[in-house]
């Protein structure tokens, strides 16, 4: 198999998509889930803090650093939109792994949230997040199109 071109991101924020969740859910490395409204129920009163929504601002700061961050570490940013509840990167990195990619995005994100937004948050995303490997000019279209075009057009 070819190395991947790309990896399609998309980190929730803390708290949006629990395990249980209504909409199904992954469990790490045992994969899709169906609803658990028991787990979900658990899953809330363990948490630490309210779940995060990322206000206009907040979406704004978290654009910028996926900009600044890919730009110093000489990663191509193909596509990014932060939502309130999530966000989603497609990046080329050669000779990176995807989890680096991650974390990378999901700290310096954290950094400039705590820099600049009025919250006094400690947590601001899921533990962990999506990762699509991407291994083809057309593969890399499709999930273009998704961040920068499909997700302004959900509510449609």
């Amino acid at each position: 198999m070819n190395d991947p071109i790309a990896f399609f991101l998309t980190i929730s924020t803390y708290g949006t998509w629990l395990p249980g969740d209504a909409r199904g859910w992954v469990e790490y490395r045992k994969g899709w889930k169906m609803p658990d409204p028991v787990r979900e129920l658990e899953a809330k009163a363990i948490m630490r803090e309210d779940a995060c929504i990322l206000s206009p601002f907040e979406r704004v700061i978290v654009e910028r650093q996926l900009e600044e961050t890919c730009g110093f570490r000489h990663w191509t940013l193909h596509a990014r939109n932060c939502r309130t509840n999530h966000l989603h990167a497609v990046v080329s990195a050669h000779d990176v792994g995807p989890k680096k990619i991650r974390e990378d995005l999901k700290a310096w994100c954290t950094r400039r949230l705590r820099e600049h937004s009025e919250s006094a948050r400690e947590h601001w995303w899921a533990e962990r997040g999506s990762i699509r490997w991407v291994f083809d000019d057309a593969g890399l279209e499709a999930v273009v199109l998704y961040v920068n075009v499909a997700q302004e057009r959900m509510d449609l």
